[in-house]
């Protein structure tokens, strides 16, 4: 397997991340192999690391929000938001936010799942920064996407941890801007 890290140009603090990535076989079904990023939420000065260094990506985008996924996009995008200076509002499963929603339902590979986010977390014309853990299929970012867009967003990027390049999530996003700092 193939790994590559993205960094910023200019860069001279280089973290290899690959070392926080556990390989786990068989989970959650035979033949599959998680990558469990735990080993980097374990360790501050990793994790403060790809925090600071997705930031720098979008410090000068004008970003007014960013919207995490349910529930690891939450681990990524709140801090993300406080190091912006930014709202942050969550994307979540059905029936799990108390106020009125906006809904979209999506194809994953054993079914159908529906998100959903607060019809006031995300003003018309903002520009929003949708943040979550690992790019694997695609199917839950795009939805995400046509939810915040729903609300009359304006997705400027989306940002993930960990790219699992080989399921075919970067075609599947119709050339929306993709940041990964890992890539395998």
């Amino acid at each position: 397997m193939a790994w590559s890290v993205a960094l910023l140009e200019g860069d001279l603090s280089y973290m290899d991340l690959k070392q926080f990535i556990r390989d786990v076989p068989d989970f959650p079904e035979p033949g599959v192999v998680f990558r469990d990023i735990t080993p980097l939420l374990q360790d501050p000065d990793a994790f403060g690391y790809v925090i600071r260094n997705l930031a720098d990506r979008f410090r000068d985008r004008n970003i007014e929000t960013v919207a995490g996924i349910e529930a690891r996009g939450f681990i990524f995008g709140a801090p993300l938001a406080l190091e912006l200076g930014v709202s942050f509002v969550p994307i979540r499963k059905k029936g799990k936010l108390p106020s009125a929603t906006s809904r979209v339902e999506y194809d994953l590979e054993y079914g159908t799942e529906t998100m959903e986010i607060h019809q006031d977390g995300v003003l018309p014309g903002s520009k929003v920064l949708i943040a979550d853990d690992v790019l694997a299929t695609g199917g839950t970012l795009l939805a995400a996407k046509l939810l915040v867009e729903s609300l009359g967003g304006q997705v400027v990027s989306l940002a993930v941890f960990l790219e699992i390049g080989d399921l075919g999530g970067r075609e599947r996003l119709n050339g929306v801007e993709l940041v990964s700092l890992v890539q395998c």
